[in-house]
Protein backbone atom coordinates (compact mmCIF):
# COMPACT_ATOMS: atom_id res chain seq x y z
CA UNK A 1 0.00 0.00 0.00
CA UNK A 2 1.17 3.32 -1.17
CA UNK A 3 0.61 6.08 1.08
CA UNK A 4 0.99 9.50 0.02
CA UNK A 5 2.21 11.48 2.98
CA UNK A 6 2.47 14.97 1.02
CA UNK A 7 -1.22 14.41 0.36
CA UNK A 8 -2.07 13.36 3.94
CA UNK A 9 -0.21 16.43 5.54
CA UNK A 10 -2.05 18.87 2.82
CA UNK A 11 -5.51 17.04 3.54
CA UNK A 12 -4.71 17.65 7.64
CA UNK A 13 -3.32 21.49 7.14
CA UNK A 14 -7.20 22.33 4.83
CA UNK A 15 -8.44 21.14 8.10
CA UNK A 16 -7.56 24.11 9.87
CA UNK A 17 -8.82 26.70 6.84
CA UNK A 18 -11.81 28.58 7.08
CA UNK A 19 -12.07 28.08 10.40
CA UNK A 20 -12.73 32.19 11.54
CA UNK A 21 -16.31 32.68 11.91
CA UNK A 22 -17.28 29.15 12.01
CA UNK A 23 -19.10 27.49 15.14
CA UNK A 24 -16.47 25.10 16.61
CA UNK A 25 -18.83 22.45 16.43
CA UNK A 26 -18.94 22.73 12.28
CA UNK A 27 -15.43 22.26 11.91
CA UNK A 28 -13.60 18.99 10.74
CA UNK A 29 -12.32 16.74 12.86
CA UNK A 30 -8.57 17.40 13.27
CA UNK A 31 -9.52 21.15 14.60
CA UNK A 32 -11.92 19.33 17.52
CA UNK A 33 -9.84 16.84 18.43
CA UNK A 34 -6.96 19.24 18.79
CA UNK A 35 -8.86 22.23 20.52
CA UNK A 36 -10.35 19.22 22.83
CA UNK A 37 -6.94 17.98 23.74
CA UNK A 38 -5.81 22.03 24.86
CA UNK A 39 -9.16 22.66 26.64
CA UNK A 40 -8.39 19.24 28.82
CA UNK A 41 -4.89 20.26 29.26
CA UNK A 42 -5.83 23.62 30.64
CA UNK A 43 -8.74 22.28 32.93
CA UNK A 44 -5.67 19.05 34.16
CA UNK A 45 -3.54 22.24 34.96
CA UNK A 46 -5.69 24.93 36.35
CA UNK A 47 -7.62 22.08 38.49
CA UNK A 48 -3.70 21.18 39.62
CA UNK A 49 -3.02 24.68 40.44
CA UNK A 50 -6.05 25.79 41.94
CA UNK A 51 -7.56 22.67 43.96
CA UNK A 52 -5.96 19.62 43.37
CA UNK A 53 -2.02 20.71 44.49
CA UNK A 54 -3.94 22.09 48.09
CA UNK A 55 -5.24 18.39 48.26
CA UNK A 56 -1.83 17.02 48.14
CA UNK A 57 -0.33 19.48 50.49
CA UNK A 58 -2.98 18.13 53.08
CA UNK A 59 -2.46 14.45 52.59
CA UNK A 60 1.24 14.95 53.17
CA UNK A 61 0.36 16.73 56.34
CA UNK A 62 -1.91 14.37 57.57
CA UNK A 63 0.41 11.47 56.90
CA UNK A 64 2.91 13.15 58.64
CA UNK A 65 0.44 13.33 61.29
CA UNK A 66 -0.56 9.80 61.36
CA UNK A 67 3.33 8.88 62.01
CA UNK A 68 3.46 11.46 64.91
CA UNK A 69 0.46 10.03 66.59
CA UNK A 70 1.51 6.56 65.45
CA UNK A 71 4.70 7.30 66.93
CA UNK A 72 3.10 8.74 70.56
CA UNK A 73 1.23 5.76 70.84
CA UNK A 74 3.42 3.13 70.53
CA UNK A 75 5.57 5.13 72.84
CA UNK A 76 2.72 5.71 75.21
CA UNK A 77 1.87 1.76 74.98
CA UNK A 78 5.75 0.99 75.93
CA UNK A 79 4.92 3.14 79.04
CA UNK A 80 1.93 1.76 79.59
CA UNK A 81 2.95 -1.73 79.66
CA UNK A 82 6.05 -0.66 82.16
CA UNK A 83 3.77 1.65 84.11
CA UNK A 84 4.14 -1.10 87.54
CA UNK A 85 8.21 -0.53 86.95
CA UNK A 86 8.26 3.53 86.29
CA UNK A 87 5.78 3.39 89.35
CA UNK A 88 8.34 1.65 91.67
CA UNK A 89 10.87 3.51 90.23
CA UNK A 90 9.53 7.13 90.81
CA UNK A 91 9.14 5.72 94.48
CA UNK A 92 12.53 4.86 95.05
CA UNK A 93 13.61 7.99 93.65
CA UNK A 94 11.31 9.90 95.51
CA UNK A 95 12.41 8.46 98.80
CA UNK A 96 16.03 9.07 97.94
CA UNK A 97 15.56 12.80 97.48
CA UNK A 98 13.38 12.74 100.78
CA UNK A 99 16.47 11.05 102.53
CA UNK A 100 18.98 13.72 101.14
CA UNK A 101 16.43 16.30 102.21
CA UNK A 102 16.46 15.20 105.42
CA UNK A 103 20.66 15.81 105.47
CA UNK A 104 20.02 19.27 104.25
CA UNK A 105 19.02 21.59 107.67
CA UNK A 106 16.55 24.61 107.30
CA UNK A 107 17.66 28.05 107.80
CA UNK A 108 16.68 28.15 111.37
CA UNK A 109 18.71 24.84 112.06
CA UNK A 110 21.78 26.32 110.78
CA UNK A 111 23.33 27.93 114.08
CA UNK A 112 22.43 24.42 115.47
CA UNK A 113 25.02 23.02 113.00
CA UNK A 114 27.40 25.63 113.42
CA UNK A 115 27.69 24.80 116.94
CA UNK A 116 27.78 21.35 116.49
CA UNK A 117 30.92 21.52 114.08
CA UNK A 118 32.93 23.61 116.65
CA UNK A 119 32.12 21.13 119.41
CA UNK A 120 33.22 18.57 117.34
CA UNK A 121 36.65 20.00 117.09
CA UNK A 122 37.14 20.82 120.83
CA UNK A 123 35.35 17.49 121.56
CA UNK A 124 38.30 15.96 119.81
CA UNK A 125 40.99 18.29 121.68
CA UNK A 126 41.55 21.14 118.93
CA UNK A 127 42.40 24.49 119.06
CA UNK A 128 39.85 26.52 116.93
CA UNK A 129 42.08 29.55 115.32
CA UNK A 130 39.79 30.48 113.29
CA UNK A 131 36.28 29.66 112.73
CA UNK A 132 34.34 32.26 110.37
CA UNK A 133 31.03 31.65 108.49
CA UNK A 134 31.19 33.22 105.00
CA UNK A 135 28.60 34.41 102.31
CA UNK A 136 25.87 32.11 101.84
CA UNK A 137 25.34 31.17 98.52
CA UNK A 138 22.10 30.69 97.40
CA UNK A 139 21.71 27.67 94.51
CA UNK A 140 18.95 26.89 92.60
CA UNK A 141 17.19 24.18 94.72
CA UNK A 142 19.70 24.77 98.31
CA UNK A 143 21.99 27.24 99.90
CA UNK A 144 25.60 26.77 100.21
CA UNK A 145 27.28 27.52 103.31
CA UNK A 146 31.32 28.39 103.68
CA UNK A 147 33.57 28.15 107.04
CA UNK A 148 36.64 29.08 107.31
CA UNK A 149 38.29 27.14 109.67
CA UNK A 150 41.52 26.90 111.59
CA UNK A 151 42.89 24.04 114.02
CA UNK A 152 45.51 22.98 115.98
CA UNK A 153 46.17 19.74 116.47
CA UNK A 154 48.20 16.20 116.95
CA UNK A 155 47.28 14.38 113.90
CA UNK A 156 45.36 11.53 114.88
CA UNK A 157 43.02 14.47 116.61
CA UNK A 158 42.34 15.66 112.92
CA UNK A 159 41.96 12.98 111.97
CA UNK A 160 39.27 11.84 113.86
CA UNK A 161 37.62 15.14 113.75
CA UNK A 162 37.79 14.95 109.64
CA UNK A 163 36.00 11.33 110.22
CA UNK A 164 33.13 13.03 112.70
CA UNK A 165 32.43 15.62 109.96
CA UNK A 166 31.77 12.81 107.34
CA UNK A 167 29.82 10.88 110.39
CA UNK A 168 27.17 14.36 110.90
CA UNK A 169 23.90 13.26 110.05
CA UNK A 170 23.66 16.76 108.07
CA UNK A 171 25.81 17.69 105.04
CA UNK A 172 28.99 18.74 105.93
CA UNK A 173 32.06 18.61 103.66
CA UNK A 174 36.02 19.43 104.06
CA UNK A 175 37.64 21.82 100.85
CA UNK A 176 41.10 22.93 100.35
CA UNK A 177 42.44 21.26 103.23
CA UNK A 178 46.48 22.74 104.44
CA UNK A 179 48.25 20.67 106.66
CA UNK A 180 51.26 22.09 108.60
CA UNK A 181 53.48 20.90 110.82
CA UNK A 182 54.42 23.20 113.79
CA UNK A 183 56.41 22.85 117.02
CA UNK A 184 56.29 19.40 119.30
CA UNK A 185 54.36 17.38 116.45
CA UNK A 186 51.50 19.46 116.36
CA UNK A 187 49.53 20.06 113.22
CA UNK A 188 47.15 22.87 111.94
CA UNK A 189 44.60 22.55 109.44
CA UNK A 190 43.33 24.68 107.54
CA UNK A 191 40.63 24.32 105.30
CA UNK A 192 37.23 25.12 104.05
CA UNK A 193 34.18 23.37 105.73
CA UNK A 194 30.79 23.91 103.77
CA UNK A 195 27.63 22.30 104.78
CA UNK A 196 24.50 23.13 103.16
CA UNK A 197 20.55 23.77 103.42
CA UNK A 198 17.24 23.88 101.90
CA UNK A 199 15.51 26.84 100.48
CA UNK A 200 12.40 28.06 102.23
CA UNK A 201 9.33 28.95 100.16
CA UNK A 202 10.30 32.15 99.90
CA UNK A 203 13.55 31.84 98.39
CA UNK A 204 12.01 28.96 96.39
CA UNK A 205 10.00 31.41 94.80
CA UNK A 206 12.53 34.27 94.16
CA UNK A 207 14.71 31.27 92.47
CA UNK A 208 11.55 30.62 90.34
CA UNK A 209 11.18 34.03 89.36
CA UNK A 210 14.67 34.70 88.45
CA UNK A 211 14.77 31.51 86.12
CA UNK A 212 12.02 32.93 84.12
CA UNK A 213 13.34 36.08 83.69
CA UNK A 214 16.52 34.65 82.45
CA UNK A 215 14.21 32.42 79.62
CA UNK A 216 12.78 35.51 78.92
CA UNK A 217 15.76 37.63 78.49
CA UNK A 218 17.16 34.69 76.50
CA UNK A 219 14.36 34.67 74.44
CA UNK A 220 14.21 38.54 73.68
Amino acid sequence: MNIDLKQLGADFSAQFEGLQGRHPGLWPLAPRLLCAAGVMAAVLVAGYFLYWSGQFEEQDTLAAQEETLRTEYRSKMAQAINLDVLEAQQQQVNRYVERLEKQLPSKAEMAALLSDINQAGIGRGLQFELFRPGQVVVRDYYAELPIDIKVTGSYHDIGEFAADMAKMPRIVTLNNLALTAGKDGVLTLDAIAKTFRYLDQDELDQQSQARKKKKKEAKS
